[in-house]
């Protein structure tokens, strides 16, 4: 469920948002401006300490983890309903409904993670991260592929109502669960308490890895997701609306075929963290994955063909799928509990961060370029990606591996 409530409103303020504006009559350029609200996600380190060192006011009774949880749930819900009641019609007050949605969605991002790492040892990670990814897929199917069907016959506004009513079920999750079991070490006086809490995450990592090993290790995470990220946010409904896709077919092989071959995906990289820890499957699906984009040029040459976006859905789902537990799994294993929330948000954000700012830049760049250009170029950068991925192999071969017998 947890999956779930992470899922839903990602899509929500990039990718299923784009057709909204589109249909609404915004500009691609534009769109892939306001799309690239989910950038917020990447500036999560930047109050993830908060979540690590203090309750969330009003909503303290529930734990540190789901208090924090339950905040930015029910944020997640009052952004959905002002954005189905605003509409692009009022651009600027939707526009910061959006926000709104984006802000806690981050926010929950980091206590669902935090959450999960603390909760369970190291060896359960990978059946969490798989179990968690399938929550998180399905609401990507239901953000997704039954909001662009039901687009199809009801008001864009009636849509996200709906939405902002499933957020029902992970809320209602969210007061059962378990808060990990987990003491926060209390400051004495208030400098040590935000050292605690904004310095000593950061020192922590470079202590623990050294310089050197911690700068590539940054860098490294910073390239080697770039192709994916380029093409999750408000470039690709305009894409496939171009190539001759009514909404309905998109929402069919996308959201519904694409997102159960995504499932299927998720759990065979969850079984390979398990057989062979988490660098080896990462290294394999990084290079697997990035180079599938190539696979969109595909549809440019057979536009409107379903076959033809069925096989290029097929394999960039799957390889999706199987990127995803090695790469939470290999983010968990480099975290220090002591600083769960900061570190790992720092972490998430910096793998995002330049396929979001490349996003932005996304319609201008096919609009000069074209389509086809934009993706041979999100490609690029695997090659310093793989680079780093050569020089890192021997110090990260063993992370995230399961201890023997």
């Amino acid at each position: 469920m947890f999956g779930f409530s992470s899922g839903l409103p990602f899509l929500l303020v990039a990718g299923t948002l784009s057709y909204w504006l589109k249909q609404h009559g915004v500009v691609l350029k534009e769109i892939t401006v306001i799309a690239s609200a989910g950038l917020l996600y990447a500036f999560k380190p930047l109050w993830a300490p908060f979540l690590d060192h203090w309750r969330a006011p009003g909503f303290a009774w529930l734990g540190r983890r789901r208090g924090w949880l339950l905040l930015a749930q029910t944020g997640i819900v009052i952004g959905l309903i002002g954005m189905a009641m605003l509409t692009p019609a009022h651009l600027a007050p939707f526009i910061a409904a959006t926000l709104m949605v984006a802000f806690f969605g981050a926010t929950q991002d980091i206590a669902v993670d935090a959450w999960r790492i603390e909760i369970a040892p190291s060896e359960q990670q990978g059946a969490l991260i798989a179990t968690y990814s399938l929550g998180y897929r399905i609401a990507l199917m239901v953000a997704g592929a039954f909001a662009l069907i039901l687009a199809d016959h009801v008001p864009w506004r009636l849509v996200y109502f709906a939405m902002a009513a499933t957020m029902l079920l992970p809320i209602a999750a969210n007061l059962r669960a378990a808060e990990p079991d987990v003491v926060v070490r209390n400051a004495p006086t208030w400098s040590e308490a935000m050292r605690n809490a904004f310095v000593d995450p950061f020192a922590d990592f470079f202590r623990r890895y050294g310089k050197v090993l911690a700068l590539v290790t940054l860098a490294f995470l910073l390239l080697f997701k770039i192709p994916e990220q380029a093409t999750i946010g408000g470039i690709m409904g305009p894409f496939y609306r171009d190539m001759g896709f009514s909404q309905t077919q998109i929402g069919a092989v996308t959201k519904i075929y694409g997102i159960w071959i995504g499932i299927a995906g998720a759990f065979l990289g969850g079984a390979m963290v398990i057989r062979w820890g988490a660098w080896r499957p990462l290294c394999a699906m990084i290079l697997m994955c990035g180079c599938c984009n190539l696979l969109y040029l595909v549809l440019i040459a057979f536009p409107g063909n379903l076959w033809a976006l069925t096989a290029v859905i097929s394999a960039e789902n799957l390889t999706l799928g199987m990127l995803g537990p090695p790469t939470v799994a290999f983010l968990s294993a480099l975290v220090n509990r002591e600083h769960t929330a900061t570190q790992y948000a720092l972490l998430s954000s910096l793998v995002n961060l330049p396929g979001k700012l490349l996003g932005i830049f996304a319609g201008g760049i096919a609009m000069s370029v074209g389509y086809g250009a934009y993706f041979v170029i999100t490609v690029f950068a695997l090659i310093p990606a793989t680079i780093l991925l050569v020089w890192l192999w021997p110090r990260y071969r063993d992370i995230g591996k399961q201890p023997a017998g």
